[in-house]
């Protein structure tokens, strides 16, 4: 996939997750090991999101593409993000948001609360 789509599915997750009450705190938070897709707010927990842009199902659904190395690797980020806060941590949680073009050619998001546990 190329980087023009994963960008444009991030956004879509992002105006997604807003509208569904999420409070987008940072996007493409970079650490030497790896970078989270979106840190944000909801119902009183810290959220790791992973965006997973697909174009089709020929591999799988996007959300399969977090692998278990994959979900070891946000979880590390996830601890340098906390290390950066300087302060106790609040509630947190991984979730996952697919996304896919629908046939209008608008994104689709569907997030998955929850996804996963460290």
């Amino acid at each position: 996939m190329n980087r023009r789509v994963g960008s444009e599915g991030e956004q879509a997750a992002a105006a997604y997750l807003a509208s569904q009450g999420y409070r987008i705190i940072a996007r493409n938070v970079r650490f030497r090991a790896g970078e989270i897709d979106l840190v944000a707010e909801e119902g009183g927990f810290l959220v790791f999101v992973e965006v997973k842009t697909r174009r089709g199902r020929g591999f799988g659904s996007p959300a399969e593409a977090v692998t278990a190395d994959k979900r070891r690797r946000l979880v590390r980020l996830a601890s340098l993000y906390l290390a950066r806060l300087g302060r106790p941590a609040p509630p947190c949680r991984f979730d996952v948001v697919e996304v896919e073009p629908g046939p209008d050619g608008r994104y689709r998001c569907h997030v998955i609360r929850g996804a996963f546990t460290a």
